[in-house]
């Protein structure tokens, strides 16, 4: 396992993030984004809890709290054998769960390669 600052590993997602195309960035609405150390279910690199832009009506307006993306950083490091790898399974791992936010779903991003 590679080793990776929290703070770095925190950058490179911010960077993964600042890498969606900007038409996509606007459409993205009411989402949070966390980096945690891990999930009690091994192996899992990131989790989008929230109502898809899919699935929204009127019924979602007012005060609801964020959707929530979660990147589990010690499961990706896990993977990883070099900084590069890192960066990769990263921006992988971030464009997984806002597709989630969009509404696509874990067979559509196999296809798309984000899986």
């Amino acid at each position: 396992m590679i080793e990776v600052p929290r703070d770095r590993f925190e950058s490179l997602v911010a960077e993964a993030l600042d890498g969606i195309p900007p038409e996509l960035g606007r459409l993205m609405d009411n989402v949070a984004v966390f980096v945690e150390e891990g999930h009690s279910r091994s192996g899992l690199l990131g989790l989008y809890h929230g109502i898809p832009l899919t699935k929204r009506d009127r019924g979602y307006e007012g005060m609801v709290l964020p959707d929530r993306i979660t990147i589990y950083r010690l499961p990706i490091l896990a993977r990883c054998r070099t900084d590069d790898e890192v960066i990769h399974q990263v921006r992988v791992t971030v464009i997984h769960e806002v597709g989630h936010h969009f509404g696509i779903d874990d067979a559509r991003l196999r296809e798309l390669g984000w899986a």
